[in-house]
């Protein structure tokens, strides 16, 4: 078949998303930390909403360094409902603060994030071999356990469809359609 996956559409950037980075296994801490919040933003919008966004929430967020946004305050709040480039929402805002705060919590813990959520999936991308879109699930006990332990660690905007949206961008599954090229290439990249 090896037509690209359809949900990505015709649109470049969907497209060059889709072929470059969805499903490429993550592994620095620092990106999946971003990721992870970007997925959160996208509750209840299309991804295609926050990918175009993204470099305006990377501006607005401080190239999504956890330290610095872990000191967020009213005025930084502020800021961010202010700015019309990102998705202007106290709660997800609020969330994203409170998300850096957890991130940082658990790496002075001794827990390093990366191989936090590769352990959910014993290190290793797990291969789907799904034909059609109306085979890939929502989320997954995987998805759902994570989901859990995130929010018992103090995370917010983690359900279980959020992050198994994250687990698959992220390549921690490789979701990519058996008929697409990409699959193939991105199972060829898993370590």
């Amino acid at each position: 078949m090896n037509e690209r996956c359809p949900w990505c559409g015709t649109d470049p950037l969907y497209v060059a998303y889709h072929d470059t980075e969805w499903g490429v296994p993550e592994y620095d801490a620092r990106a999946l930390w971003e990721k992870l919040v970007l997925d959160g933003f996208q509750a209840g919008l299309a991804w295609i909403t926050i990918l175009r966004k993204r470099e305006n929430f990377r501006s607005a967020f401080d190239g999504f360094q956890p330290e610095t946004i872990a000191r967020y305050g009213e005025t930084d709040i502020q800021r961010c409902l202010s700015d019309a480039g990102i998705v202007r929402s106290r709660a997800k805002i609020e969330a994203t603060i409170g998300n850096a705060r957890a991130y940082l919590a658990m790496a002075e813990a001794g827990i390093d994030f990366s191989e936090y959520l590769w352990g959910f999936v014993d290190g290793v991308p797990v291969q789907n071999r799904f034909a059609s879109m109306a085979e890939v699930p929502t989320d997954t006990p995987v998805s759902k356990a994570l989901s859990k332990d995130l929010k018992l660690r103090g995370f917010k905007f983690c359900g279980p469809v959020i992050v198994y949206a994250f687990m698959q961008a992220t390549g921690l599954v490789n979701d990519h359609l058996t008929g697409c090229p990409r699959h193939e290439e991105v199972k060829a990249l898993a370590l």
